[in-house]
């Protein structure tokens, strides 16, 4: 059986493809993400799209201390460079995570000065750009894949790579448009389609992210929807439990109406996760699989509080039970 999945040369043994050492087996090198915060907002909240924002957010359970607002793009990858080099100590270069609500949420000369700042620092290698399918234009896209082939904006010599890396994250959600509508997302799964789908014609790198267990989304709605996500063109992805964040407005739904949300003890996730691994694509990098909010952001953690190389563990050795693997039940 085993010859049946090493056809597809997951990484490091592994039963899927792990996005875990991506980038040293890509680029050389490990790269560190350091989040941003560059001080956008969403168009959810300001009212270009609608008000208060996604049901399920409380954007400050999701980004580190030293990612705040009001200091300097340099400052924030400093803090978050010293804060990296005490577990990953012989990390050279890092990758400037623009994070925090809608990075491509600006004018273009905005986001210029923005992106070229952050790739100014003299460890950054590259930027990551997390934002919301309806907050791309082509002329944004345009500029994003001209910088990846440009040179470093302060002309260092130094850097391993000629040009920066430009990788794009959409947060996508669920693939069903009713479901994003009672989130109160303010875009369809057809904007994020053609988002994915421009972003990838210029050659950018494209991840998404979608949440399991939103109010509506039965479980076999969300294994139906691995087809969906298997005909984006995407290069990774990133999913994580629904955990229900204190003083949201889906902590009031979750109180009326409970039954609408599916809830997975870790067992249960562990097992739902392989049925999805089994059904999408063996080329897809599985970025993350389940997330951790801080305890003090929720009312309950069902889990405990176990960490992710645990949960990489179980994910691993329930593959290995139940003898299967990534893309298992694909035409792929």
């Amino acid at each position: 059986m085993a010859e049946e999945f090493d056809k597809y040369g997951f990484p490091d043994g592994k039963r899927y493809s792990s996005f875990v050492g991506y980038f040293k087996r890509i680029y050389g090198e490990r790269l560190q993400k350091i989040v941003l915060d560059a001080g956008f907002t969403c168009p959810n909240r300001d009212g270009k799209v609608g008000r208060g924002g996604c049901t399920y957010c409380d954007n400050a359970a999701f980004h580190p201390s030293y990612s705040t607002a009001g200091k300097s793009l340099h400052q924030q990858l400093d803090e978050g460079i010293e804060f990296h080099k005490v577990r990953y100590r012989t990390t050279a270069h890092y990758l400037a995570y623009f994070q925090s609500y809608s990075n491509t949420y600006a004018p273009l000369e905005r986001l210029k000065e923005l992106y070229e700042e952050a790739l100014s620092h003299p460890d950054v290698v590259g930027i990551v750009i997390g934002t919301r399918p309806d907050c791309v234009d082509e002329h944004k896209l345009d500029y994003l894949a001209q910088l990846a082939r440009s040179p470093f904006p302060d002309g260092s010599p130094h850097r391993p790579f000629a040009s920066p890396l430009v990788i794009v994250e959409y947060g996508i959600e669920s693939c069903y448009d009713q479901v994003l509508d009672r989130i109160n997302r303010g875009h369809d799964f057809p904007t994020a389609r053609k988002a994915v789908q421009m972003t990838a014609e210029r050659g950018l790198d494209v991840g998404a992210h979608f949440i399991l267990g939103l109010p509506g989304e039965t479980r076999q709605m969300m294994l139906d929807a691995c087809a969906l996500i298997n005909d984006l063109p995407l290069r990774s992805v990133k999913f994580h439990q629904l955990q229900i964040v204190k003083g949201t407005r889906m902590e009031a739904e979750y109180a009326r109406c409970p039954d609408d949300f599916e809830r997975f003890s870790l067992e249960e996730y562990i097992d739902f996760f392989v049925d999805m691994l089994e059904r999408l694509r063996p080329d897809l990098y599985i970025e993350r699989f389940a997330g951790e909010v801080p305890p003090r952001f929720v009312n309950e953690t069902p889990w405990g509080l176990i960490r992710n190389v645990e949960l990489l563990r179980l994910l691993d050795t329930r593959l290995e039970e139940r003898g299967t693997w990534q893309g298992r039940l694909t035409d792929i």
